[in-house]
């Protein structure tokens, strides 16, 4: 299984962006998550589709779209043309769900799902044949340096479950209170993304906590 660390760009030096997502990845990131927050769906403003034009020339990393926002399938395109990889939203934001996963595959993006703490995982009863990423929030969103709450494990064991049952290759990701000391125990419940904000930005040595991340996960 790969496993993929994606460092949120929630937690970076807003001043300096495009330094930034370039010393991830030259820290050894696989991914480039960018958290939408609309001050609507949930209770934070974040940054738009001009933010993710602005730093797609500076990493060849896929960037990972999170949309916290409702109404969701009006920014979509524009997340498409700023560079964006990977779009995903939540169930609650989208009127029709299924309409909403072909429009991200329609403008050329890989769709994934998301799911707070307390939303059901029965919306991928009829979905998760037509998703590439299912992403389990560990913290209620809104806010980075959120703890992670540990429920999250037994979710993210069933959607692993689903994921081998219906044999296509989905990306299950973990997003929320994720550090070198649990990264581990997020893999083992089936995790293979796993999203951190804080606990990397918010160190000196971007490379030595990714290096870090990646032992636990090597770990027997």
């Amino acid at each position: 299984m790969n496993q993929r660390i994606a460092p949120s760009i929630l937690s970076a030096d807003f001043s300096r962006l495009g330094d930034e997502v370039r010393a991830v990845a030259a820290a050894g990131a696989d991914i480039i998550h960018f958290d939408v927050m609309d001050n609507h769906y949930v209770p934070n403003l974040t940054i738009g589709p001009l933010v993710c034009a602005a730093i797609r020339p500076h990493v060849q990393l896929p960037i990972d779209v999170h949309l916290m926002v409702k109404p969701v399938d009006r920014i979509i395109p524009e997340f498409a043309k700023a560079g964006a990889d990977i779009i995903s939203f939540h169930p609650e934001a989208s009127e029709h769900i299924d309409r909403t996963i072909g429009l991200i595959r329609d403008s050329g993006c890989r769709p994934g799902l998301v799911f707070n703490p307390a939303t059901p995982l029965n919306y991928l009863d009829h979905t998760l044949d037509k998703l590439d990423l299912v992403l389990i929030m560990s913290v209620n969103p809104g806010f980075g340096g959120q703890s992670f709450i540990p429920g999250a494990l037994a979710k993210i064991a069933e959607v692993r479950r689903r994921i081998q049952a219906c044999g296509r290759e989905v990306m299950l990701e973990v997003d929320g209170g994720i550090k070198v000391d649990n990264i581990a125990a997020v893999a083992r419940a089936g995790a293979d993304t796993f999203v951190a904000g804080s606990a990397i930005f918010g160190q000196q040595d971007y490379a030595a906590v990714i290096a870090a991340m990646r032992g636990q996960l090597a770990a027997p």
